[in-house]
């Protein structure tokens, strides 16, 4: 998995991470939580606890492709957007 620019506009007010993956995954609240752990661009969503990670799937906060997600949304393989509302690149 590896993050890229992603070639459509982030909503104002949202952090998007976008996902390169190989393979399908069962799991975009696995995926999601890795991915901000490694990137470098909103120290907050690098260090989230995962109590306040669930809050944010809890709030309808993520979203894939714009459509709300689970934290069981599965992912296929290819490259995804997912967008977090209320955080921004610092």
């Amino acid at each position: 998995m590896t993050t890229q620019t992603p070639k459509t506009e982030v909503p104002k007010n949202h952090f998007r991470v976008t996902l390169v993956l190989n393979f399908r995954q069962p799991r975009l609240d696995q995926v999601l939580l890795e991915e901000l752990r490694k990137q470098d661009r909103n120290f907050t969503l690098k260090q989230i606890s995962r109590t306040e990670f669930k809050e944010l799937f809890k709030n309808k906060k993520i979203r894939i492709k714009g459509q709300i997600a689970t934290p069981s949304s599965s992912l296929a393989a290819g490259t995804t957007f997912v967008d977090i509302q209320g955080f921004e690149e610092t």
